[in-house]
């Protein structure tokens, strides 16, 4: 249950002996935004130094500074794929996002000793298991991407701890994938989808708005829609919070919301009172997810500055 760990572990111990990365995919942060180009996986020089300068900061600080160069850039859905197979898009891409794609490259090169694991990392959120396929990826939010992060122990769900939650229950049988207008859009066999009964701790919006100052910073922030009886998810939306003013706290993710599809910011209390007026398809409320601390990230973090020995 633990293998994606204990490899990460593994590979933190050879970070000395580990190549620069960069190269002719390497790109400042105003060339991120001004000339973006699809990328086969290779990080962006300014996103590695910075996961470098902010790792012995708080996670949500982390978070924060290696995403401010991604404010901005376009959103676009299934922005990643495995490479080959069903989904040939990159693995990686740092020219576009959808809310998913962003969430776990954020996570992949902040959670880990060094950036330079973040292909471990993001492999580890993506898939269930073993090698990246189209197959094994974690497909669906409920069902598969919360449950095996949550067992992988990359993820906490802290919804409970943060404001007064309710149970919500979704029942899934072949049924329910056969009569989904969406189903068409994977390319997976009928006996893959995920059927049973699958819970998730929420909390209302009324209580969300309540809770926001007990929420963390870098705590995943999952929109939950009402269960409807043909449609098997319920999670159609994530960001994070970022760290901010107690008056003005800040959800950062990639959103279709305005004019202009985008990376951007949002005032926490705004978008809570924003989802009210989904009418087409209610929200049930939020969901909290709190990303873990790697073991190694903290012992191979160098000395901040201000307390460096001579």
């Amino acid at each position: 249950m633990r293998a994606s760990l204990l490899l990460l572990a593994a590979v933190a111990v050879l970070l000395g002996l580990l190549p620069a990365v960069g190269g002719a995919n390497s790109a400042s942060g105003s060339k991120l935004k001004q000339a973006p180009l699809p990328d086969e996986g290779a990080i962006p020089a300014e996103l590695i130094q910075l996961a470098r300068e902010s790792r012995h900061l708080p996670l949500g600080e982390r978070m924060r500074a290696v995403s401010e160069p991604l404010m901005g850039l376009p959103y676009q859905v299934d922005a990643a794929g495995e490479g080959f197979g069903p989904d040939p898009d990159p693995p990686a891409r740092y020219d576009v996002f959808d809310c998913l794609t962003f969430v776990e490259e954020v996570l992949a090169l902040t959670l880990g000793p060094d950036p330079l694991l973040a292909p471990e990392l993001r492999k580890a959120l993506r898939y269930a298991e073993g090698e990246p396929s189209y197959s094994a990826r974690n497909h669906f939010m409920l069902h598969e991407w919360v449950p095996n992060n949550i067992a992988k122990g990359l993820l906490v769900d802290i919804t409970a701890e943060v404001g007064e939650a309710h149970l919500l229950e979704k029942e899934v049988t072949a049924l329910t994938w056969r009569s989904w207008r969406r189903r068409s859009l994977f390319a997976l066999p009928d006996e893959r989808l995920p059927t049973g009964t699958f819970r998730m701790q929420v909390l209302s919006l009324s209580a969300a708005a309540r809770a926001i100052e007990r929420i963390p910073d870098g705590a995943l922030l999952l929109t939950v829609r009402q269960s409807r009886t043909y449609v098997p998810i319920v999670v159609t939306h994530l960001g994070f919070k970022l760290p901010s003013t107690p008056e003005v706290p800040l959800m950062r993710h990639a959103t279709k919301m305005g004019d202009e599809p985008r990376v951007r910011d949002d005032r926490l209390r705004w978008y809570l009172e924003h989802l009210r007026w989904y009418a087409n398809w209610p929200v049930e409320g939020i969901t909290v997810l709190m990303p873990q601390e790697l073991g190694p990230r903290l012992a191979a973090a160098p000395t901040p500055p201000e307390t460096a020995s001579p």
